[in-house]
């Protein structure tokens, strides 16, 4: 309720298409993704460990798990004209990774997975931004592996130049007695 008294109208409530759409595509390839209509609206779950169009990398769920990361989308009552934010739950990145530009992380928690403001334009899906979160969690494994000094500027989704680091990540990791 804002100083008037009045109750603001959510997107979603705004625009019942493209919750719907939202609802469509998500339920498609997320399933275990959760829509929860409460404030601005969120989906809550867990992503699939490897849902790209290629094979998955031999040892990846040694790697991620075999499970793929939660997440909690949060939508804001300006989308679709401002993205949702994606706030990986396990793994959280540490407090010193948020605003680093190699771990992609912005100063709320939430992933940055846009390169500026202006590539998203409110006409593309909520299924673009959860491919590439996950693609961050396995970037982001093979980072703290320190296979890599960096995530790509583009993301994986659709680059298979890392795909063979995962191998290397888990020796490296069992050399030094660490966990992905």
């Amino acid at each position: 309720m804002n100083t008037d008294g009045e109750v603001p109208i959510s997107w979603w409530e705004c625009e019942p298409r493209r919750l719907a759409r939202d609802q469509r595509e998500v339920a498609e390839l997320f399933p275990e993704l959760t829509w929860c209509a409460e404030g601005a609206g969120r989906w809550e779950g867990r992503l699939p460990r490897w849902p790209f169009n290629r094979p998955e990398p031999a040892g990846m769920a040694e790697l991620v798990g075999q499970e793929g990361m939660p997440v909690r989308v949060q939508y804001g009552h300006a989308y679709p004209m401002v993205p949702p934010a994606i706030f990986p739950l396990d793994p959280e990145p540490e407090l010193a990774e948020y605003r680093q530009h190699r771990f992609h992380v912005l100063g709320n928690g939430s992933l940055c997975l846009l390169q500026d403001c202006s590539t998203w334009t409110g006409r593309q899906s909520v299924i673009e931004l959860l491919l590439k979160a996950v693609g961050w969690r396995v970037e982001y494994a093979l980072l703290k592996s320190g296979v890599v000094e960096s995530m790509t500027i583009n993301g994986i989704v659709n680059d298979a130049s890392r795909d063979h680091l995962v191998r290397q990540a888990l020796e490296q990791l069992s050399a030094g007695g660490g966990q992905p």
